[in-house]
């Protein structure tokens, strides 16, 4: 007679196998998604600075270049104010008024040959005008 052989031992100190709750998958893909989307919020805050800054403003340049007009050339001083007092005339009815008024004093000094340096109530006349503008 032949024995037979059982493969069911009981073990008593070996424990069954249970699941392990693994979220560190979910959280290296939630970290990866929050730094890629704070990236791309960093650069494109850096790309409208950058584009703030590198934009072209025609009023202040204009501004500029009154302010630093060399007003000892009247004739091309007054080309030079008549081309950039321009661009601010059309700002308020005051700023339109004031503009045709100097364009009126420049006049004498346009067209010509040779002109006179600005006498002092013309002087009076673009400094006002230059007070009034606002960038």
């Amino acid at each position: 007679m032949a024995q037979e052989q059982s493969f069911d031992i009981p073990l008593h100190d070996i424990k069954t196998i249970v699941e392990v709750q693994e979220y560190s998958l979910y959280t290296l893909l939630g970290v990866g998604f929050f730094a890629t989307l704070l990236l791309f919020g960093l650069g494109y805050l850096v790309y409208v600075w950058y584009k703030k800054q590198s934009k072209f403003n025609l009023k202040k340049e204009h501004y500029r270049l009154l302010h630093t007009l060399d007003l000892s050339d009247a004739k091309s001083a007054a080309y030079a104010i008549t081309l950039y007092g321009a661009t601010f005339r059309d700002e308020s009815p005051r700023h339109q008024e004031m503009y045709q008024n100097l364009i009126s004093r420049l006049e004498v000094y346009k067209y010509k040959k040779s002109v006179a340096p600005f006498d002092s109530e013309t002087l009076g006349y673009i400094e006002l005008y230059k007070g009034m503008i606002d960038v």
